[in-house]
Parts: structure tokens; C-alpha cells; sequence
């Protein structure tokens, strides 16, 4: 994969070109530090991926991203995490906060190389004439408006969500309290991943990863039993393969 580096910070770019350095199979083409420098090089080269901050002079990283009409993968790496939702609204590979360690860098490169290798997989040949769709990943974190402030939450630390009329509660295996949200369970469960979440009665959606025990008519996760309701006994059932 040909890459290129797109920050004003010339620190940032030795860090990431210094990460770039122990990653095989990723060549790094050029580093930019004038995010318009980076857009007549797309337009002259072939490129895979992009290492993108957002803030910026004359144009940020966002911004750069929608004047782009061939788009090749981008990440975002920025020390703003409040810029997280509209990056991957724009379908951002990953986003990266500042400072950036290693092993979560590998992650987004891991991704990156995923998506590159299902678009060039050839086609099977019972499959001709079916188009080659990118892998797409789940982010591993969602942000959630609490009060005033945006909070990043890791989904794997999700034990379970409750339902309160316009509100959800999130319950996670790191804060004490639950975190509230002005949000609809179809909002969130469209910012997770749907192998791990499991709508369990009306009120409630669980992380099967923190489930216990499974009883009659509820769910164990530590203590806290949660209801399964009986329109989604069924299909929980069946989702966590239960006879």
C-alpha cells in the first residue's frame, strides 16, 4: 500500500513516519505538511491510504476529505476527538487521537490493510459478475453526548443499556455511575457492533460479551438480572444459541 503523511506538525510526522517504518507492506510516498500540498499530489499519484490530521491552516483535514472526488482510504489522527462522528460519517478507516500509542496505530494500519486486500481479492469465478465490496469495520468506541460534553466510551467496556422514554443509560464495566444520553436505542445500536449487542425486551440491550448466566426469563450480568421480554425471547434464544 503507497501512503502519505498529511500534518502541519512536523513532530507528529516523525512519530508517524518513525511508526510507518516497523509496519511492512505500507509505502510511505510523501509527507505534507500543507494539506493543499496533499491534494495535488492525490490528483498526480496513486495513493491507498492517507494519515490526515484535521486541524489545519487553509483547509482542514475534513474539509480536505470532501473536495476529494477519488477518495483512497483515509485516517484520521488529530488531538480533537470531538471531530470523531463526522469522521466516520465521511467513512474514515479509522480515527486516531493524539497522542497516538503504537499498538493502537498497528490497529487502524490492520484495518486499513483489510479493506485494501478484500478490494483486490479477485473474483471467484461463480461469481463473475458481482461487484468487489471493501470489508467494512466497526469502529471499537462510539461518542455519546452527556450533559455537555461528548464521551468516548470503548464498546467492549458496554455491559448493558436501559431505556428511559428520550433517554438511554449506559452501563460500563468503568464508570460507577451510568452515563446518560439524549439518544434512541436505534441510534446506538447503529454506532455498534451488531455481533456483540443483542436488543433484549423493549427497555434493555446487552453486550453478550458480559453476560453471566442466562435464566428462564432473564439475563445475568455480574448481579444486575435484566428482563427478556417476551416478544424478543425468540430471537435472543436463538442469537446466543440456546435450545
Amino acid at each position: 500500500m503507497r501512503c502519505i503523511l498529511v500534518d502541519d506538525e512536523p513532530l507528529a510526522l516523525d512519530v508517524l513516519s518513525s511508526y510507518l517504518e516497523k509496519v511492512e507492506g505500507i509505502e510511505l510516498v510523501a509527507r505534507c505538511t500543507n494539506p493543499l500540498e496533499a491534494i495535488r499530489l492525490l490528483s498526480e499519484q496513486d495513493i491507498d491510504l492517507v494519515f490526515l490530521d484535521i486541524e489545519m491552516p487553509n483547509l482542514s483535514g475534513i474539509d480536505l476529505v470532501k473536495s476529494l472526488d477519488r477518495l483512497p482510504q483515509f485516517i484520521f489522527t488529530t488531538a480533537y476527538p470531538q471531530y470523531a462522528l463526522e469522521g466516520f460519517d465521511l467513512n474514515a478507516t479509522d480515527y486516531l487521537v493524539k497522542p497516538v500509542p503504537f499498538p493502537r496505530f498497528l490497529k487502524a494500519v490492520a484495518r486499513a490493510k483489510e479493506k485494501h486486500e478484500a478490494a483486490q481479492k479477485p473474483l471467484t469465478a461463480h461469481k463473475a459478475t458481482a461487484p468487489i465490496v471493501p470489508v467494512e469495520t466497526m469502529p471499537d468506541f462510539i461518542f455519546v453526548k452527556s450533559e455537555y460534553e461528548n464521551i468516548k466510551i470503548d464498546t467492549a467496556d458496554i455491559k448493558y443499556m436501559q431505556g428511559l422514554k428520550d433517554y438511554i443509560k449506559i452501563y460500563t464495566r468503568k464508570e460507577d455511575k451510568a452515563i446518560l444520553t439524549l439518544s434512541s436505542f436505534k441510534e446506538l445500536l447503529d454506532k455498534l457492533p451488531g455481533n456483540s449487542f443483542l436488543r433484549v425486551h423493549r427497555s434493555y440491550v446487552v453486550n453478550v460479551n458480559a453476560i453471566r448466566a442466562v435464566q428462564k426469563s432473564k439475563i445475568l450480568i455480574g448481579d444486575i438480572r435484566i428482563p427478556i421480554g417476551e416478544t424478543y425471547k425468540d430471537e435472543v434464544l436463538k442469537q446466543l444459541n440456546i435450545s
